[in-house]
């Protein structure tokens, strides 16, 4: 076993996550997607079948972990984004069988504007 210290890349996320506030650990998890998203797009338009297949696995287990962490006592948002996050698993999966990288790309913009409603929500909570 070795005494090594990780990357300071590796450091530095790590650091990043432990003093993250809850909001802004949602928003990592949406950028975290995002970029599995767009990797999986760009992998599938280059006939990359098991790159895109790895890369659009990693979105979709973030989009899952999103979902399974929505608390259904906190009023209908929750029952929304639940909604929301069915229809990007089941349109990502739509878009492996028909190889089509629009339907990749519209979930990531769909995730993208959650991911900008969240970080407006972050930094509203760390200001109040």
């Amino acid at each position: 076993m070795s005494n090594l210290a990780p990357p300071p890349h590796v450091a530095y996320r790590r650091a990043s996550v432990l003093a993250a506030t809850p909001g802004e650990l949602v928003v990592m998890l949406y950028d975290g997607a995002m970029r599995f998203l767009h990797r999986g797009a760009v992998a599938m338009a280059d006939g990359q079948v098991e790159s895109a297949h790895k890369a659009l696995r990693r979105g979709e287990r973030i989009i899952r972990h999103l979902d399974a962490t929505l608390d259904f006592d906190q009023g209908e948002l929750p029952q929304r984004l639940h909604a929301i996050y069915a229809f990007c698993l089941t349109h990502l999966g739509a878009a492996r069988l028909t190889q089509d990288v629009g339907k990749i790309e519209e979930v990531g913009e769909l995730l993208g504007e959650l991911r900008d409603a969240w970080s407006q929500v972050a930094a509203e909570a760390e200001q109040g």
